[in-house]
């Protein structure tokens, strides 16, 4: 797997041997960034969720987030995203928490711009994680959530305050934007 681009394009990144880990791939990661791009989002904050090798992370800071937060409950997982980060010099820019998206989410305080949620497909708490995430401190009033999934497990449109704004198909990998609904 490689970093598709910014700064670090082409560097290859570590993943898992087993198939414990889906990793996104390179196709679909060009896909969320050039949606991404294409936007005028800010990128200083992001939050990479169910984080696995950190690809989505990394290529946010290849291309541009100044900060990056990991979350995985997997310490094999959390070892290979420290690898990675050294890999492009980019531990300075982040933070690996090793432990469950649902804890990360109780005491993660911080407004994200950008939150990557990946979790396994055979996961069916996505719309839970989602409700949790629309209902938390880590979303801002210009926050975009991105969501690789699979389609056994259908999204809303609508979670607290999210709207999902984009969806796309890459092969079995659904792609979802969402973004919090501006104040009146």
């Amino acid at each position: 797997m490689w970093i598709t681009g910014g700064r670090a394009k082409g560097t290859r990144l570590k993943t898992l041997p087993s198939r414990s880990v889906r990793p996104t791939t390179s196709i679909v990661r060009q896909a969320i960034f050039s949606l991404l791009e294409n936007s005028n989002n800010n990128w200083s904050r992001v939050l990479d969720l169910y984080a696995g090798s950190g690809a989505l992370g990394i290529e946010a800071l290849s291309r541009r987030a100044e900060w990056v937060d990991f979350v995985d409950r997997r310490k094999s997982c959390c070892d290979i995203i420290r690898t990675n980060l050294k890999k492009i010099g980019g531990l300075h820019q982040a933070h690996i928490y090793c432990c469950s998206v649902n804890k990360a989410v109780t005491f993660l305080s911080n407004n994200y711009d950008i939150v990557f949620l990946d979790p396994p497909y055979s996961d069916s708490s996505t719309n839970d994680s989602l409700t949790s995430i629309a209902k938390s401190n880590l979303i801002g009033k210009n926050s975009t959530i991105v969501i690789c999934h699979a389609n056994r497990f259908p999204l809303n449109s609508n979670y607290a305050g999210l709207h999902l704004v984009k969806q796309r198909r890459y092969g079995d990998t659904f792609v979802f934007i969402y973004q919090k609904e501006a104040c009146p």
